[in-house]
């Protein structure tokens, strides 16, 4: 271990606890100041080359580490509560407007017989239909050859067509 990092590893040991209970003032959940921690000290360790040679220097440093990873925290926390916020919106008219259309039949016959393919051709139908990858993208998503991808896309179609058919003759037999 270098000089530079058995500095920073002393500071970081000396000055931790005094961080957390800095953190948890400043956070609502205990768990979200141990993960700012776990970042802060990720981040001071990475740039230990601004380390000042003081010791004061050193922990003011350390403490301003500290609230600048507690704000992007923030940052983030926020963006991810507004996503939700839309989401929670978005998926709520989209329900009033599925509500108001009445149930559909063949979309849930297709669901299920997509569920019924086997677990490698229903995510390739997943991401090509519903996800709106192309093959080859799919097949880079899944990690898969595009040529092994076009060969279970396509036994997928067949098996598709013979589930939806089978559902189809079922229900007029009812």
């Amino acid at each position: 271990m270098s000089a530079a990092d058995e500095r920073v590893a002393d500071l970081l040991a000396r000055h931790a606890g005094d961080v957390l209970s800095y953190l948890r003032r400043r956070t609502a959940d205990p768990e979200d100041a141990a993960d700012v921690l776990s970042q802060t000290l990720t981040t001071a360790w990475r740039r230990s080359a601004d380390l000042p040679a003081d010791e004061e220097g050193a922990r003011r440093w350390l403490f301003t580490v500290a609230r600048g990873t507690l704000a992007n925290h923030r940052r983030g926390r926020h963006r991810a509560d507004d996503l939700s916020a839309r989401l929670r919106s978005e998926l709520a008219a989209a329900q009033r407007i599925a509500d108001a259309a009445g149930p559909d039949h063949v979309a849930d016959a297709v669901r299920e017989a997509v569920g019924r393919l086997p677990a490698a051709q229903r995510e390739l139908v997943m991401l090509v239909h519903w996800d709106g990858f192309t093959l080859v993208e799919a097949a880079a998503v899944t990690g898969v050859p595009a040529s092994t991808a076009r060969t279970r896309y396509a036994t997928a179609r067949v098996a598709l067509a013979r589930l939806l058919q089978g559902e189809s003759t079922t229900a007029m037999q009812e």
